[in-house]
């Protein structure tokens, strides 16, 4: 089934779909939500055909298709799939029908055009799909830019009472990013023979100049460490997180995100090998300061929105610090921490909304005691801050612990450091589940009658998924990785590097 072609249908299924929902009538809102419900259902079934169809021990790249586009730049429609794009392709699969139906009933509140709404999500589906796809330098930074389009509107247009600020903020940060990027694949066509394909710019890249690589690397490497977003190119996305819809957020941080560490594994690393262990450091320091810089700034948060875009913040140091480990302990754990990442943070971020949306506010101070009125949905709340803590039997822990433990054994100073991230965590989260959930009840949530009502059926039906997807990867994350580390083993090798040996202790055998 290698020869069927997966990725372009995939990516051109939403893009079908966005077009068919924004031409429903207005009035009929319902038909539009379950024209985009179906449609991403069956985006999901295909990725799991897909899923099935790859062959953990074939080749790196598979699924590979490419069509002619502009043949004097050698630019083509080229997509492929490895284990990490394909761990991130099913990312986008399980989250965008959780956010569809996660979203039913809040653009109907807001009086604004629900198939616009939905049609927006669909067409950002296209563009997550295209640029996890791509296998082109130039395609993949076409839909690098391109996705800017519709979270921008679905912001700007969508979000609460500061979105047209965050949106502008949110377009111009990732504008930047991109034009330093546009001059990196200038730059890298230039040099690396006249051409845009990514197998054929990865055997030419021994041949480029040390001091031109370590350029392009730095254009691509800011074009990424903003979309991330690491320190100190994060401020973007608090305001864009609290300013979004709650499911919107999700995806935002969910997936959207994941393009940044996703771009220094896929491009980065292969294509200036020499130039990321010169810039490693380097990294590691922002990555660092990430991790407790964000993990402070969230401990201080009265806006639930806001607290949650700053603990992934934090998180985003850790997968950098796996990353720039260089070990593929940590640069597994890094993929899976992406994967899981976005779960973990896309339930938190939908159960946050769903506290909201009842309320009527974002601000930690206007509930206490919440729990004692949805019980139900105060303890998904609670599970998922847990997850996002990376409790043990949770997902994220199997990944935090991956890239601590090979961030460990090449730099243990980074690694001491980073873990008392995983302090401030607890911090933030049970400070956050405790001012909303328990204690004393706040006497003016009883007269909210939306408050009166714990989780509802569609309500269960979102969260379950992620529930069941946490637990089962907490426990048995063989699934995942079996993907994602011969992907990583690849990369390894072409940056150079090996794991260290083990050092095993001398024991003394009693005869």
């Amino acid at each position: 089934m290698n020869d069927f072609p997966f990725l372009s249908i995939l990516t051109l299924l939403p893009l079908v779909g966005a077009v068919v929902v924004a031409f429903i009538p207005r009035a009929r809102a319902e038909l539009a939500k379950l024209v985009a419900l179906g449609w991403s259902l069956v985006v999901l079934v295909l990725s799991v055909v897909m899923w099935i169809a790859f062959q953990t021990g074939g080749d790196r790249f598979q699924f590979r298709e490419s069509y002619a586009w502009i043949p004097s730049w050698d630019a083509r429609f080229t997509f492929a799939a490895d284990g990490i794009a394909l761990v991130m392709l099913m990312l986008i699969a399980v989250l965008f029908p959780i956010v569809i139906l996660a979203s039913w009933r809040d653009v109907e509140q807001s009086k604004r055009s629900v198939p616009t709404y939905f049609a927006l999500l669909l067409a950002f589906e296209f563009t997550m799909i295209g640029v996890f796809a791509a296998a082109d330098i130039f395609l993949f930074y076409v839909f690098f830019e391109i996705m800017l389009i519709p979270m921008y509107f679905i912001i700007g247009s969508f979000g609460g009472p500061r979105r047209q600020y965050a949106a502008v903020k949110f377009f111009l940060y990732s504008l930047v990013g991109g034009l330093f990027m546009l001059a990196a694949v200038i730059g890298l066509w230039v040099v690396g023979g006249h051409t845009f394909d990514f197998a054929k710019l990865t055997e030419s890249a021994a041949a480029i100049d040390q001091d031109t690589a370590r350029w392009l690397f730095l254009g691509f490497f800011v074009a990424f460490a903003i979309k991330a977003p690491f320190f100190p190119f994060h401020t973007w996305l608090p305001d864009a997180g609290g300013a979004a819809p709650a499911g919107a957020a999700a995806l935002l941080v969910g997936v959207m995100d994941k393009v940044g560490t996703f771009g220094i594994l896929r491009y980065c690393l292969p294509l200036f090998p020499e130039a990321s262990r010169w810039f490693a450091p380097a990294a590691l320091v922002l990555a660092v300061i990430g991790i407790i810089y964000a993990a402070l700034l969230a401990v201080g948060q009265n806006d639930l929105k806001r607290l949650v875009s700053y603990t992934s913040i934090a998180h985003f140091g850790f997968i950098g610090i796996g990353i720039f480990a260089f070990t593929t302990q940590g640069g597994t754990g890094s993929v899976l921490y992406m994967v899981n990442h976005g779960l973990a943070t896309g339930l938190l971020f939908i159960v946050v909304g769903m506290f909201v949306a009842r309320r009527g506010s974002n601000l930690v101070s206007d509930f206490g005691g919440a729990g004692k009125m949805v019980p139900v949905l105060a303890g998904v709340l609670f599970f998922a801050g847990l997850a996002s803590l990376a409790l043990p039997g949770t997902a994220p822990f199997i990944s935090e612990f991956l890239v601590l433990i090979g961030t460990f054994t090449v730099h243990k100073t980074y690694a001491v450091i980073a873990t008392a991230g995983i302090i401030l965590a607890a911090a933030y989260v049970l400070w956050m589940i405790q001012r909303t959930t328990q204690g004393t009840l706040n006497p003016v949530l009883p007269t909210v009658p939306a408050m009166r009502r714990d989780i509802t059926l569609r309500e269960k039906i979102v969260v379950a998924p992620l529930i069941l997807l946490i637990v089962l990867f907490g426990f048995y994350p063989k699934p995942l990785t079996d993907v994602i580390n011969p992907a990583v083993q690849a990369t390894m090798q072409d940056v150079g590097v090996q794991d260290p040996a083990p050092v095993v202790a001398n024991e003394r055998v009693a005869r």
